[in-house]
């Protein structure tokens, strides 16, 4: 990029895009961890491992005899990546594979993996299911905090997170976290997960600095990235683990999973997913 140039400039989000006729793969749109993770207090060594699960369902191919395919894809990338991909290029992306003919799922998972991998400069895990198949609807049991008291804040504010002495291991889940694109500033809704074994958190302040990301703008990746990191310093959690399961949008999910203990999100998805 120029001298004075954002990456915003360059994301198709909020453009007009003419159709997609044939493979592109050269509209996948990097964008750079590194600037997002500035404002972490950690972000020299973060205290997590994890990845990024999507979901497309937005998958067709043709068949080496040119019948239509269709499919779900699922893609993970490794929290480390350099790079995220934005998410309406990779619409796009997937989108433009309907012409491109394949022997079987196996081919075009070693495809998308090959070209994700490229330009998210990590190794990108893709598999292709058909309809009906891979993971169903799963929630596991969790206590949660939607019923809870809240303050009301103006943005998150880790300082009102609460922790008390008593020794726990639980698994937390509230249905209210949104925050808003920084690009196009629409809204992305989520349930979160928040598994840890520690000091008990208080649920009324951990429900009300959830909520207050209502009007954050950032990406899904980053805003996971900060609760873990908020969490953390402030409880200080023997074990963590936060997975932030976005509803679909164009398409496409994406839910971020960083935790102290595993770097591999649960299947876990529910009814709105």
């Amino acid at each position: 990029m120029g001298t004075g140039e954002k990456v915003e400039d360059g994301l198709p989000l909020g453009k007009n895009v003419a159709p997609v006729q044939a493979y592109s793969p050269d509209l996948l749109f990097p964008i750079p961890r590194a600037e997002a993770r500035e404002s972490l207090p950690m972000r020299d060594s973060p205290p997590f491992v994890g990845e990024d699960l999507w979901t497309g369902y937005e998958l067709s191919w043709l068949d080496r005899d040119g019948k239509p395919s269709v499919g779900i894809v699922t893609l993970r990338f490794p929290f480390d990546s350099p790079n995220i991909i934005e998410s309406k290029s990779l619409k796009l992306y997937l989108n433009s594979l309907y012409t491109e003919r394949f022997d079987g799922r196996a081919a075009i998972a070693d495809r998308v993996a090959g070209d994700l991998s490229l330009i998210s400069d990590s190794t990108v895990a893709v598999d292709v299911f058909g309809i009906g198949e891979g993971a169903g609807i799963s929630s596991p049991d969790a206590i949660l905090l939607d019923d809870y008291p809240l303050t009301s804040l103006d943005s998150p504010d880790a300082k009102i997170l609460g922790c008390s002495e008593q020794s726990v291991q639980e698994l937390l889940v509230s249905h209210l976290l949104r925050s808003l694109c920084p690009v196009t500033g629409q809204p992305d809704w989520a349930t979160v997960y928040i598994q840890y074994k520690g000091h008990a958190i208080d649920c009324s302040s951990l429900l009300s600095y959830i909520v207050s990301y209502r009007e954050h703008q950032d990406f899904h990746e980053h805003c996971v990235e900060q609760i873990f990191c908020d969490l953390w310093e402030r409880c200080k959690p023997e074990e963590l683990s936060v997975y932030a399961r976005y509803l679909r949008r164009g398409g496409l999910d994406i839910n971020p999973w960083r935790s102290s203990v595993s770097s591999r999100a649960p299947d876990w998805r529910n009814i709105r997913q």
